[in-house]
This record gives C-alpha cells, sequence and structure tokens, in this order.
C-alpha cells in the first residue's frame, strides 16, 4: 500500500505541475499590455500637458532625437520654387513617467495609435506650404513606449516645401532645397531638437527625378532667436543637379538648327527674293516661338539667365541673316552693284603711267650707247655729272622702273573673281557667320561650364 500511495502521490504532483505551465502558456500578453497601459497612463496618472524631464530626471530641457526616411520627391518646380516630398519622421525621446515592467523581457515595447494620450513635441515644418497625412486604410502613425520610458514617434507625410531658387546658370545650375523643421512654441531651454546619432538622414535606393538628380544632402541646426527666445531648429539641404541632356536635346540642338537654316540664304541667288525672304522670315518667327515658349516655363526673375543669353544671340544671328539679305538686295538695285567708272578711269591711268616710266627707262638705257657714221660703238662716260639735270632725271626713272612690284592681296585677287558687290556680301557672309557663332559657342560654353565647377 505504501508504495502505492507513493505512486499516485507522485502522480498528482506531476499533474499539478503540467496544469501550471499550461496555464501560464496560456497568459493572453496583450491583456498584460491593457494593464500596463491603464497603469502608466491612468487618469490621475499622467498628464500630457506636462514635458519630460531633462536627461537624468534633471530640470534642464527635454531632448528629442529626429530621424527622417525619404520615401519619394515627386516634383521640382521652377515657377513656383518649391518641391513635394513623402517622408516618414521619426522622433524619439524618454520620459521617465512611462516606465513599466517589462515582465523579463516578455514585453518589449508598447504600441499606441492616439499622439494626444502621451506629451508630444510642437514641432513644425518653417518651409512648409502644404502638407497631410495619409490615412488610407488607417492613419500611418504609431507610437512605441519602451519599458525604460523611451518614446518612438513614427508618421508618414507629404509636404509641398518652399525651395528659393537661384536661377542664373539655368539650366547648368545646381538647387539645394532645404527641410527646416522647429519648435513652435518651447524655448530652447524647455526642448531641444537633436539629429538621431549615426544616420539621421535616409533616401530611397530607387529614387527617381524627371529632370534632377539628387546629388547628396547634409544635416544642419538652424536654430532661431526672437522677441519670445531661443528655438530649436533643425535642417535638411538637399542639393539636386538639373539633367541637362533634356535641354540639350529640347533647347540648344533646336536653336542651333534654326541659326544654320538661316545660313542657307546666303547660298541663294540673290534674284530669289520670295525664297530667301520665306526663309529668314520663317526661322525668325520659329526662333521667337522657341524663346517665348522657354521663358513661359520660367519665373519672371530681375537677372539674365544662361538660357537667355544662348536664346538671345541664337535669335541675333537669326535677325542678322534677314538684314544681310536686305543688304544685298538694296545693293544689287542700288549703284553700288554697278561698275565703278572711276575705279576704273584710275586703273587705266595707272596703266598708261607704267608704259610711260617703262619706255623712258628704255629710252636712258639706249642713250647710253651711241653709233657714229663709220659704225663704229664708242661708250659714253657713265661718270655723272653734278651740273647735269637730264642725266639726274634718267637715273631716277631707272630707279623707279627698278623698283619690285608690290605682293598682290590674296583676299582682294579672292573677291575679285565675284563680280558684283552684293555677290561679294553673300560670299563674305557665307564665312563671317559661322566663324561668329563658332567663336560665341566657345566662350558660352567655357564661361559657363567653368562657373558651374566653381560653384561645386
Amino acid at each position: 500500500m505504501g508504495t502505492g500511495h507513493y505512486f499516485w502521490a507522485l502522480f498528482y504532483f506531476a499533474s499539478l505541475c503540467s496544469a501550471s505551465l499550461a496555464n501560464n502558456a496560456k497568459i493572453n500578453f496583450r491583456e498584460k499590455e491593457k494593464k500596463v497601459l491603464d497603469q502608466i497612463l491612468g487618469a490621475g496618472k499622467y498628464d500630457a500637458r506636462i514635458r519630460p524631464s531633462g536627461i537624468n530626471g534633471t530640470d534642464g530641457p527635454a531632448v528629442v532625437r529626429v530621424n527622417i526616411f525619404v520615401r519619394s520627391i515627386s516634383k521640382i518646380d521652377d515657377v513656383t520654387m518649391e518641391y513635394s516630398v513623402q517622408l516618414t519622421f521619426r522622433e524619439q525621446w524618454t520620459d521617465e513617467r512611462l516606465k513599466f515592467d517589462d515582465i523579463q523581457g516578455r514585453l518589449k515595447y508598447l504600441t499606441l495609435t492616439e499622439a494626444n494620450r502621451v506629451w508630444m513635441p510642437d514641432l513644425f515644418f518653417s518651409n512648409e506650404k502644404e502638407g497631410h497625412f495619409h490615412n488610407i486604410i488607417m492613419p500611418n502613425v504609431y507610437i512605441r513606449i519602451f519599458p525604460n520610458g523611451s518614446v518612438l514617434y513614427s508618421i508618414r507625410i507629404s509636404l509641398t516645401l518652399a525651395c528659393p531658387m537661384n536661377l542664373k546658370l539655368y539650366p547648368l545650375d545646381r538647387q539645394i532645397c532645404s527641410l527646416r523643421m522647429a519648435s513652435y512654441g518651447w524655448t530652447t531651454n524647455d526642448l531641444v531638437f537633436l539629429w538621431k546619432e549615426g544616420d539621421p538622414v535616409q533616401v530611397v535606393k530607387n529614387l527617381h527625378l524627371p529632370r534632377f538628380t539628387l546629388e547628396k544632402f547634409l544635416t544642419d541646426y538652424c536654430n532661431s532667436k526672437t522677441n519670445t527666445g531661443e528655438y530649436s531648429c533643425l535642417k535638411v539641404d538637399l542639393l539636386f543637379k538639373r539633367e541637362f541632356s533634356y535641354y540639350l536635346i529640347q533647347i540648344y540642338i533646336p536653336c542651333c538648327m534654326l541659326v544654320i537654316v538661316s545660313w542657307v540664304s546666303f547660298w541663294l541667288d540673290q534674284g530669289a527674293v520670295p525664297a530667301r525672304v520665306s526663309l529668314g522670315v520663317t526661322t525668325l518667327l520659329t526662333m521667337a516661338t522657341q524663346t517665348s515658349g522657354i521663358n513661359a516655363s520660367l519665373p519672371p526673375v530681375s537677372y539674365t539667365k544662361a538660357i537667355d543669353v544662348w536664346t538671345g544671340v541664337c535669335l541675333t544671328f537669326v535677325f542678322g541673316a534677314l538684314l544681310e539679305f536686305a543688304l544685298v538686295n538694296y545693293a544689287s538695285r542700288s549703284g553700288l552693284n554697278k561698275p565703278n567708272r572711276a575705279a576704273d578711269m584710275h586703273k587705266e591711268n595707272l596703266k598708261k603711267k607704267r608704259r610711260d616710266l617703262e619706255q623712258a627707262s628704255l629710252d636712258a638705257a639706249s642713250d647710253l650707247l651711241d653709233t657714229d657714221s663709220n659704225a663704229t660703238f664708242a661708250m659714253k662716260p657713265l661718270v655723272r655729272h653734278p651740273g647735269d639735270p637730264m642725266a639726274m632725271e634718267k637715273l631716277r626713272q631707272c630707279e623707279v622702273h627698278m623698283q619690285p612690284p608690290k605682293r598682290p592681296n590674296c583676299c582682294k585677287t579672292w573677291l575679285s573673281k565675284f563680280p558684283t558687290r552684293s555677290k561679294r556680301i553673300d560670299v563674305i557672309s557665307r564665312i563671317t557667320f559661322p566663324l561668329v557663332f563658332a567663336l560665341f559657342n566657345l566662350v558660352y560654353w567655357s564661361t559657363y561650364l567653368f562657373r558651374e565647377e566653381e560653384d561645386e
């Protein structure tokens, strides 16, 4: 009997232990969370209007650490000078009033979806134009309370922020757009914002912008002082580089083509008035329309942009080609295109004088040899008498005749191949316009590309 009673006693004890373990395994920790929340946030136990104490329970300012995750940047508008961004915004601080027992590490944190249950920093975005929260399907916000009293607040928001731009180098420019966060009512004596250590700003890897590239971002502090005190402020500077390939295809290459097309009139016959006029007017109107379309997509700033210099010079070249035809047409209809009789008479007189000088030199040389009646030759003395004016004149004529001829001017020789001055204007324009435009391109690109590197 003693052995049987001992066996049943052991069996009963084992049953109690297994039941106890089963009861522990079936504990609902969600119920435990409710009890903990009621315990720390119950009526009369926690006041959300009172800020938490400083570090280590001191009376210093509450420290809030901030980090953000940039999910997308939808647009950067040059006209309104603003950009839209969607981000996950996180704040973390310590509130010792919210400490609780984690039940031997089984309660890692408590989760809230109502931000008004605990004290919240009064942060606002100082350069915000408009913004909204995301409530699909549920409000995209949560608050986590950790056993040591640390509070993590996370929310997804979309913002449209102001971004003042300097467009002097447009479209070869870089723009810095800021995201500023500051305290609205608490001064630095009560609340201080700090960037989270390590990696305060994260950006989604596949971030894609249609006309910009996010080169880098910098975090900094921007505390502001007003009549009511000094307020803590954080900022993120986003450096955007404008993609130039779009503007090269849409603006620069078409403008170059219009300028080159305007030069075709230099190769048309000067009598083809309808063709040359229609070509010049068409290219001028197209260039003007292109310029107005470019300016319509930009704000009316008071300074000159790089694109203004380009379009202005291209418009000037097209207009100059049209004026060139007007000059050619005037030269062909006026006396400028008729043979210059005075110049021809002057050339004939020069030729006649040259022939007279050649004949005089030949006479002077023949006088040195004299023949007598017996056909015997006698040499006259070559010594020049000082008082012999005839000898002086003959010698001077010989010296004039012996001077080397002047070297012909290649440009004048080449232009003399074209009979009329209107034709010469066209020929000179064929060379001058492309050379000047090439020189302008060299100066333009070297200037603005070097300025871009200096700004960088």
